[in-house]
């Protein structure tokens, strides 16, 4: 660990405005976002580790980019072709967030730059064939860029040399009171998207897609986190809370989601063109990890919304074709952008 230990490099993004973003060459880990709140007080807004070194200890993916594949594939197993791949079993039966060692635990290539719409990052990995039992040499470049508007833009870019599989999202863990002794049940939040994918009770997709209308799922219009959480539900029970992706409305680059914290006047809209995201209140945060803010991070104690393609896709044929071949290239991105609102009485 000593070794590795050395190996990080620390890469702090900051605007005119006072925003400030910390990112580790390690895991492409968003380390820190500190933005102001309604009273000018700056405050970082999502959970991880207060030293770079901690990030080699195991952790749930704190502000982490997940792949190759993020989120779950059934029994560790796709098909390609007619040939097999056969992955790590790292969440049960499932195969999660890309295996053993996936991008959330590699060095990343790290080059600084500045543009007219801010200063950023650009990150780049080789993926090589058959890494936790992918195939074909991956090439991957992740851009981090913070604007002068106060947004977080993450642009992801893929080329492979053999027919494979990918979804790539940021995992960052979210809590807009910049307290995280606080639970998130209190943030306010709205999703765009009038459908979501039912899990079974092994937190795979059932392979249908499922209206949200009366349902605890449904956050067309905005709604407390918490409002609905604990109310019996077959699916809720199944995830612990909130753990499932939703089947957005819109194509192409779209603000696909708005979480709003009264007290802090944060507000944060997510953008992506991805055509899910994966709502994941922290559930399984269990009160064993040292917080940033002192305490412990408990079960709520952060959300996450991960821009992705669908859970298990290559296994299930009616999502949306999740294959990356040799002549292609992969792109995408998702926008974080955070404002003010105060109220009058301020």
């Amino acid at each position: 660990m000593s070794e590795n230990h050395s190996k990080i490099t620390s890469h702090t993004l900051k605007n005119a405005n006072g925003v400030r973003v910390e990112i580790l060459n390690l895991g492409g880990i968003v380390k820190s976002i500190k933005t102001p709140n309604k009273h000018g007080v700056l405050e970082d807004v999502v959970l991880g580790f207060d030293t770079a070194a901690d990030y080699l200890k195991p952790h749930p993916y704190f502000g982490a980019i997940a792949g190759r594949y993020a989120n779950r594939i059934d029994n560790g197993t796709f098909t390609l072709d007619n040939k097999t791949y056969t992955l790590a079993q790292n969440n049960g039966s499932n195969h999660l967030h890309g295996g053993i060692v996936g991008f959330d635990k590699v060095f990343w290539d790290v080059s600084p730059f500045e543009s007219e719409d801010g200063v950023g990052v650009r990150l780049h990995y080789l993926s090589e064939d058959m890494e936790e039992g992918y195939p074909g040499n991956l090439d991957v470049t992740v851009t981090y860029t913070l604007t002068h508007d106060n947004t977080l833009k993450v642009g992801y870019k893929a080329t492979t040399d053999k027919k494979t599989i990918l979804n790539l999202t940021q995992h960052s863990y979210f809590n807009l009171s910049g307290d995280f002794s606080n639970d998130i049940l209190d943030h306010e939040l709205q999703i765009n998207a009038s459908q979501y994918l039912p899990l079974n009770q092994n937190q795979i997709p059932v392979g249908t897609l499922e209206k949200v209308k009366n349902t605890p799922f449904d956050f067309q219009n905005p709604k407390p986190i918490g409002k609905d959480i604990a109310v019996e539900n077959a699916q809720l029970e199944i995830g612990k809370g909130y753990d499932h992706c939703w089947v957005f409305d819109s194509k192409g680059l779209s603000k696909v989601a708005r979480v709003y914290h009264a007290e802090s006047g944060r507000l944060m809209e997510v953008y992506t063109d991805q055509p899910g995201m994966q709502l994941y209140t922290a559930n399984f945060l269990d009160g064993t990890i040292p917080s940033k803010t002192g305490g412990f991070y408990k079960a709520r104690s952060g959300f996450c919304l991960e821009t992705q393609q669908f859970p298990n896709a290559p296994n299930q044929v009616e999502f949306p074709s999740t294959i990356l071949n040799p002549n292609e290239t992969f792109t995408s991105e998702t926008w974080f952008k955070f404002h003010l609102i105060k109220t009058k009485n301020q």
